[in-house]
């Protein structure tokens, strides 16, 4: 044996590339074995069409043959099926029959000849419809191939205009021209993901200038009082600690909105963990204080059973973010100011509606208030509406949370502006059957009716029938 021989009988070392078949073929691979185990999924055939188009050309070709096939078969079975005549036209003698001239041939040599007459028939049918239908299976795959290009041309324009739409120009559509069939189904229902894209990816970048910029803005606070303060060579101890004092609480807004940004992080990532929560129970707790005397608007609360399966903490973030929302964009402390919040259950959907007082908030502009760090008016982006300086308190996120808590539940986000001025909100969470009270558990309370005019300790509570939270 040469050492050609003998190298080609060894395997190729490995990390080898196996050698390149040749244009126009492709290599047969064996199926690989697994300890002796043979590979999941069967033998794979590298034989077999990659090609949607030969695939669909064999298929009409296989049709055409079944049906070819089977039409040869069912006239053969009534050829076959059918009597022999065995009419000779009278005393004449039937030519290629045994016999002499003129004689008449008996019964059953004639119905003997009939038949063989007849076999030799159905064999010429046969062998001449096979050819036939042979022939005509060839043909078939040659118009199977164009109609099948014909069918596919659609995809192809579809998949090179596909090709050509990356993250950088999302803003170009297939636009696929013709009758509302399937392919143009497609076709549009790719325009619309395309468009979803879109405004998916123009919302990210959107957010993250955003987010920069309101993370930007207490360290360009924090450092200009700490130059202010450095530049002033006789600051005295009371100027250095309230300069300490301004850039802590410029910190602290930095730190309310990095913990805000990963609330919204964590409940757009979806829910890790599910328990069955009382809408009214939370609200009881997180019910925030209102009155003339604590400055803010007067909050009621009529609260109801709502059942809910999902994260507590989301849960009462969700409320916070919306009682608390409803408080600080109130008009005022004065006696035509009010938050009220309702739990209860709709159509077997556990709902909590807040509605407040405040200023008149355009339609159209309400909708953009559930985006990150939208604001709306003085005191959403500006300073105290009273014009003393104070600067705000909201983020530009508690809206976006409840959006997100929201949709990690499955459930939906509704607002309208009141006509008099202020926010109506409707949060709906899907149905879930409340759980079983444990032995010796007393049921559930009723509908609760909560108001807070004053302080916390002085609270007033007492029951009532089903409400709504109307106007």
């Amino acid at each position: 044996m040469t050492d050609a021989s003998a190298g080609a009988d060894r395997p190729a070392p490995y990390g080898t590339r196996p050698r390149p078949a040749p244009p126009g073929r492709r290599w047969w691979r064996a199926p690989q074995l697994t300890r002796g185990r043979p590979a999941p999924g069967g033998v794979r055939w590298r034989l077999a069409p990659r090609s949607i188009r030969w695939r669909l050309t064999l298929l009409y070709s296989a049709l055409f043959m079944a049906a070819g096939a089977g039409l040869l078969g069912f006239t053969y079975l009534l050829a076959s099926r059918t009597a022999p005549s065995t009419a000779v036209g009278g005393a004449s003698a039937v030519p290629g029959m045994p016999g002499g001239e003129g004689q008449t041939p008996d019964p059953p040599t004639l119905t003997m000849y009939a038949e063989a007459l007849r076999a030799d028939q159905l064999h010429q049918l046969l062998v001449e419809a096979g050819i036939a239908l042979a022939v005509m299976t060839f043909a078939s795959v040659a118009l199977g191939w164009l109609m099948a290009g014909r069918v596919l041309a659609p995809l192809r324009t579809m998949t090179s205009a596909a090709r050509r739409i990356s993250a950088d120009n999302l803003r170009q559509r297939l636009a696929v021209p013709g009758p509302e069939d399937e392919l143009k189904a497609m076709a549009d229902t790719f325009d619309d993901v395309l468009g979803r894209l879109e405004g998916a990816f123009e919302a990210q970048k959107q957010f993250v200038a955003n987010a920069s910029h309101e993370l930007r803005t207490p360290l360009t606070l924090q450092q200009a009082i700490v130059d202010v303060a450095l530049a002033d060579p006789g600051a005295s101890v009371e100027s250095l600690r309230a300069a300490c004092l301004r850039v802590r609480a410029a910190g602290q807004e930095q730190e309310r909105l990095i913990d805000a940004l990963l609330t919204l992080a964590r409940s757009q990532r979806g829910l890790q963990r599910r328990e069955f929560v009382d809408l009214a129970a939370t609200v009881r707790e997180l019910l925030p204080d209102g009155g003339p005397e604590t400055g803010g608007p007067r909050v009621r609360a009529d609260l109801g059973s709502a059942p809910v399966l999902g994260d507590p903490q989301l849960i009462e973030r969700l409320v916070v973010n919306l009682a608390d929302n409803a408080v600080r964009h109130n008009s005022g402390g004065d006696q035509e100011s009010w938050v009220r919040l309702w739990t209860g259950t709709e159509a077997g959907r556990a709902v909590l509606r807040v509605d407040n007082t405040g200023p008149v908030i355009p339609r159209h502009q309400v909708a953009g208030l559930f985006q990150p760090f939208r604001r709306l008016g003085a005191e959403r982006t500006g300073t105290h509406p009273r014009g003393k300086g104070r600067p705000r308190e909201g983020l530009g996120l508690g809206l976006s949370i409840v959006t997100a808590v929201a949709t990690a539940h499955g459930g939906t986000v509704e607002a309208w502006p009141r006509a008099r001025g202020g926010l109506s909100v409707r949060v709906a969470f899907p149905p879930c059957a409340p759980p079983a009270p444990r032995p010796g558990q007393a049921p559930g309370r009723g509908r609760a009716v909560i108001t807070r005019a004053e302080p916390s300790e002085h609270r007033e509570t007492d029951r009532q029938g089903v409400g709504s939270a109307g106007d």
